[in-house]
């Protein structure tokens, strides 16, 4: 088996348990964590994996639903940063200096703001909650992949190839359709794959301060901050079990966008 087919395996399974994990939420009801207080405070065994809540709350089925939610809410703002990346670096490639300069200013201005600082005053400014992280995480994520789009508009431009075309009278809409999107769309998808490990960790960090998903909502923010009251009595499961499961889908994210860059890759097509 070569490295090609061995990539191509990995990106199946990962992506496979993504997609688990992402619909987990649309089968998993309220009566799948009920509160029961019988059953409070439990560690993990095997009629409660992650163990229980101080409500009696089934943390394994808590923990699915919140991973799900955050993944929808990743999703979203990733694709619209996605959009937006595109739109706006294209446009700093390819319609001049002063276009190109005040977009690159832009850019700059927001990356010299603290990053989640710039997301909490987004998210109040926007009504919190739901739409209020998720509109945050939209206008925040864009920035380093419209760079990236940016360059590759630049550099591709200038090629010989697409001088070659404008001299044979091509359209700038054919140029762009024809030869430049094939280009940037391959490098586009793989910032977006890398970029959402980011979206739904700065989701995470945002309702764990309070300022995104409501804590009657299970998302994993929520419940990673609920446990923090706990931690002194002992109930490291509350927080490690759902931490744990955060940072696998990351790790997930990066290794199918690691992974796909590599089978997108012709340096490594052969091997």
């Amino acid at each position: 088996m070569n490295r090609r087919k061995s990539i191509i395996i990995i990106l199946f399974l990962c992506i496979s348990i993504l997609i688990l994990l992402a619909t987990a939420g649309i089968y998993i009801t309220e009566e799948h964590y009920a509160v029961n207080f019988a059953n409070k405070n439990s560690p993990p065994s095997f009629d409660h994996i992650f163990g229980t809540d101080f409500m009696g709350r089934d943390m394994f089925y808590r923990t699915l639903e919140g991973i799900s939610i955050s993944m929808w809410i990743g999703i979203l703002a990733t694709a619209v940063s996605s959009i937006m990346a595109l739109i706006i670096g294209f446009f700093a490639g390819m319609l001049g200096k002063k276009i190109d300069a005040f977009i690159t200013w832009t850019i700059d201005l927001l990356m010299s703001i603290p990053h989640l600082l710039l997301l909490v005053l987004i998210c109040i400014a926007t009504g919190g909650g739901t739409k209020g992280i998720t509109v945050a995480i939209m206008l925040t994520h864009w920035t380093i992949l419209a760079r990236i789009v940016r360059t590759e508009v630049m550099v591709i431009k200038t090629s010989e190839y697409i001088q070659t075309s404008k001299r044979m009278g091509k359209s700038s809409l054919f140029i762009t359709i024809k030869h430049i999107m094939p280009h940037i769309i391959p490098q586009l998808i793989i910032g977006s794959i890398l970029l959402f490990p980011h979206a739904i960790m700065h989701e995470a960090s945002i309702t764990f301060l309070g300022f995104g998903i409501p804590k009657e909502i299970p998302a994993i923010g929520a419940i990673l901050s609920e446990s923090m009251n706990y931690l002194t009595s002992g109930m490291w499961w509350l927080s490690v079990l759902p931490g744990l499961t955060l940072l696998f889908v990351v790790i997930l994210f990066e290794v199918v966008g690691d992974n796909l860059q590599r089978l997108i890759d012709p340096t490594s097509v052969q091997e």
